[in-house]
């Protein structure tokens, strides 16, 4: 009977009941002596109880029963999946990643989880401070088995293979080139339709919000209007043999049984939920006289630090838009930057590497390691006739980029076995066009 709807807006008070419970949410309060249908009230916090107004984050669930009903955590083997940053010795090379490898059903079932791969990251979820990248390759469902993160916030870019993410607020599809944020603590499971492959950026400590537009105005970027949020649902189900609650908790996986769905919450209201958004709902700003504005005008959404104006995590894409610069390079120009950048292909060819960076790769470039456009890139946009052109149709790649200093792990550098090891060369064919005597 399902049907996938949403409410639209981000960060708003949402309020949302199953229709098969029609009066589920109390009224004119949130924790009833007995609440309507002999349902349980469980708050989920996703921000100290005295934050200012504007950051304070929680939602009510009212829920068939509470989750604090399972046997102990016990730890579970957590693969690939890592926040150790001393595995191998740091490499501030240039680092760029073939397509990661999906594994073959049913020779070697992976779920969401166990397909869980950390390939680079800082700061650690103790101190609530920092950064993990993941990859994700799957070919089987969940079955029976949530996550939630007690770390941090997931945001999960799908590549190949689309997701339907069943939450305790509600279910949502989420396809290639859409994003979805799974917040701190929210429980959730994913079903997959075949060979999936995607990206994620999780941060400890903060939450993703909208950049402050500054001069730009009221609108434009990621408008609020287009974030999604699941409406609710629930399922009353039993499960004898077992329902295993997976939490991440302090880098580490562990494992609770339970004998019931955890996915039975019958209606809630709230500003802390999931959400996902469509990439091509995006705004794009660009400059429309000469040079390059800079990148940051690409922000769909960021995680701020301590420091103003320096973002623990920006999640930055590059969608198709129109090039019009007079005299000017137009391509990404050569940089070295006291930010992180790394950077995931979700289809199409990126404008400054046409060749070697694919759809389900990747590429890092650490703290003040130098990039920019490849030889062949460099030779054609210096030669292009500039008129007005459509940049990056058919593409979108996007980036993550920090203010911390990130480590590659040892999956990432070595057991993996996708490190492209002659990325260094698309910059040897570079040669001097010096002259002194032609200005």
């Amino acid at each position: 009977w399902f049907i996938l709807q949403y409410m639209s807006g981000f960060g708003n008070e949402h309020v949302s009941e199953d229709p098969r419970c029609p009066g589920a949410l109390p009224e004119g309060q949130n924790n009833p002596q007995i609440c309507p249908y002999g349902l349980y009230a469980e708050q989920l916090s996703g921000s100290a109880f005295t934050c200012p107004r504007p950051t304070n984050k929680r939602s009510w669930l009212y829920r068939i029963l509470p989750s604090v009903c399972h046997k102990p955590f016990k730890p579970l083997e957590e693969g690939h999946l890592t926040h150790n940053w001393d595995e191998v010795e740091p490499d501030p090379n240039q680092l760029r990643w073939k397509p990661f490898e999906i594994p073959k059903a049913p020779q070697n079932n992976l779920d969401f989880v166990s397909g869980l791969h950390t390939l680079c990251g800082a700061g650690e979820p103790r101190g609530r401070n920092g950064i993990a990248v993941h990859i994700f390759v799957c070919n089987t469902s969940m079955l029976n088995r949530c996550l939630y993160n007690s770390d941090g916030d997931f945001l999960i870019v799908p590549q190949q293979g689309k997701l339907l993410i069943t939450t305790e607020f509600g279910k949502m599809l989420v396809e290639p080139n859409e994003i979805c944020v799974i917040q701190e603590g929210m429980r959730f499971s994913v079903e997959v339709f075949g060979e999936t492959r995607g990206y994620i950026l999780e941060v400890y400590g903060a939450h993703f919000e909208l950049p402050d537009l500054g001069p730009i105005g009221a609108n434009g970027l990621a408008n609020p209007r287009d974030f999604l949020v699941p409406v609710a649902w629930y399922e009353d189900r039993q499960v004898p043999g077992g329902y295993t609650v997976i939490s991440k908790y302090q880098g580490k996986l562990f494992a609770a049984q339970q004998d019931f769905s955890p996915f039975n919450v019958v209606a809630w209201h709230g500003n802390y939920t999931p959400y996902k958004y469509h990439l091509e709902k995006f705004m794009v700003i660009n400059a429309v006289a000469f040079d390059h504005a800079d990148p940051s005008i690409f922000t769909v959404l960021t995680a701020k630090s301590t420091r103003p104006g320096v973002a623990l995590a920006d999640f930055v894409i590059f969608p198709p838009r129109w090039g019009v610069a007079n005299n000017t390079f137009r391509p990404p120009y050569y940089h070295r930057n006291c930010m992180s950048e790394f950077m995931g292909l979700i289809k199409g060819h990126y404008e400054a590497k046409e060749e070697g960076f694919q759809p389900g790769g990747a590429s890092l470039h650490s703290m003040m390691t130098p990039h920019g456009p490849d030889a062949d890139c460099f030779e054609k946009a210096s030669k292009a006739k500039l008129e007005p052109e459509r940049v990056a149709e058919g593409t979108m790649a996007f980036m993550f980029e920090s203010s911390l200093s990130l480590a590659v792990t040892k999956w990432g550098l070595q057991t993996s076995k996708r490190l492209d090891k002659s990325y260094y060369k698309c910059w040897e064919p570079l040669k001097s066009h010096f002259n002194p005597k032609c200005k």
